[in-house]
């Protein structure tokens, strides 16, 4: 029989420290028994300097919702050509803790200080980003005009 999972200082710290130590800045702590479930619940640690390529999800039941546990999170809209639309800080007890993307939303996050790590639910199963739902205007993950990107997303947050 599967037990309570806390989610406590001590597990926010763990993910943390992984993320930390990821090559990618960031790590998953699933809740979900499988990526075929019907729900996906997971911790999404993250750390400054993760670069999150824009992207969206077509599938109409894929709406994305984010509620910052700790640390500070920026999220950002853009339309489909790339424009900015859109920003929002996610802050434990801010003005904003959490929000809902849309499926067919483009979006990405920045990490805007150590320790950030928020709590994401959409629906299962997990299935990869295909190529359209990747933001051909935006650098791909890795190399120098990643790095760029993500300075300008940054600085969004100024």
């Amino acid at each position: 029989m599967k037990r309570i999972e806390p989610i406590d200082i001590a597990l926010l710290e763990k993910v943390s420290r992984l993320a930390a130590a990821s090559p990618r800045l960031r790590r998953n702590h699933n809740f979900h028994a499988s990526e075929a479930d019907g729900c996906n619940r997971l911790l999404n640690a993250i750390e400054p300097g993760s670069y999150v390529r824009p992207h969206c999800h077509l599938d109409a039941a894929k709406d994305e919702t984010l509620l910052i546990l700790c640390g500070k999170l920026g999220v950002l809209e853009f339309d489909s050509a790339g424009k900015l639309s859109a920003t929002a800080e996610l802050e434990p007890a801010g003005q904003t803790v959490g929000i809902n993307v849309p499926h067919g939303t483009f979006h990405s996050v920045v990490a805007l200080a150590p320790g950030t790590v928020f709590f994401e639910a959409k629906a299962g199963p997990y299935t990869p980003l295909l190529p359209s739902e990747l933001a051909h205007w935006a650098p791909e993950e890795g190399g120098t005009a990643a790095a760029h990107y993500l300075e300008w997303m940054c600085r969004r947050f100024d």
